[in-house]
């Protein structure tokens, strides 16, 4: 299961559960199906696997099982909110957890917290996103309009799935463009062709690099794509996951 990210969480919003009745559904499954749930507390650097014990809508709380670590129990008791992610039937469930604490479950200690006020889940492949390689950036070009100074512009992408792309706007060239559609916008992925389609910026997410730099990741949905380009985008993805497999095998 991939990391989850605070920029994953932005970037799937459209996804999200606010049903209250249908995520507390959702949770007694997982707790039913005893699936496991990773509880990221500091993102990959410190992640606790449990289980998910008990719901109790009455209440709006929930009971999770506690790490075998007292010193990384306190670090969730302590923590504003952590993420979790799961799977429920091979559907990705990825929530937020608020208001973490110790209580008393069947005679022993266990961890509380309420009940997620919203919850992302992901149950077609299409949703599934690639990173795409730094070391040969695949590109977007994105006609202006006259408002932002006209022409166009290239943007590298940071991920790419069958419902749209991620892109690096470094300069802010897109200004403040949250629900605006780009048409004739032109992806330039390598073996397979140019993919053209519009685009409509769904999400902006700052991001601070690892050099101290800053960034701005817009995340940018498909819009009217041809069925044609969303196939050339699908082949594109599973070459990236072909050839990252290859590396983990050590091929």
């Amino acid at each position: 299961m991939q990391a989850i990210t605070e920029a994953e969480l932005e970037s799937w919003h459209d996804y999200e559960v606010e049903s209250r009745r249908e995520i507390v559904a959702l949770l007694r499954q997982i707790a039913e199906k005893h699936q496991l749930i990773r509880l990221l507390v500091k993102g990959e650097s410190d992640v606790c696997v449990t289980s998910l014990l008990a719901v109790d809508p009455d209440s709006g709380s929930i009971v999770l099982d506690r790490s075998v670590s007292q010193e990384q129990n306190a670090r969730i008791v302590a923590a504003s909110k952590v993420m979790c992610e799961t799977s429920l039937d091979k559907i990705r469930i990825l929530f937020r957890l608020q208001n973490l604490r110790e209580t008393r479950f069947e005679g022993g200690i266990a961890l509380g917290a309420d009940v997620p006020a919203t919850l992302i889940r992901l149950q077609r492949r299409e949703f599934y996103r690639m990173a795409t390689p730094v070391t040969h950036p695949v590109t977007a070009t994105i006609p202006l309009p006259q408002a932002l100074g006209g022409g166009s512009a290239v943007f590298p992408l940071s991920d790419i799935s069958c419902g749209g792309i991620a892109i690096l706007d470094n300069k802010h060239q897109l200004g403040t463009t949250i629900g605006e559609t780009f048409a004739n916008c032109r992806i330039e992925v390598p073996d397979i062709g140019p993919v053209t389609t519009s685009l409509q910026v769904r999400n902006s997410l700052e991001m601070t690099l690892l050099n101290n730099k800053t960034t701005r990741r817009l995340g940018c949905q498909f819009v009217d794509i041809s069925r044609a380009n969303l196939a050339a985008v699908q082949r594109y993805i599973t070459k990236l996951e072909r050839e990252r497999n290859a590396r983990l095998a050590g091929h």
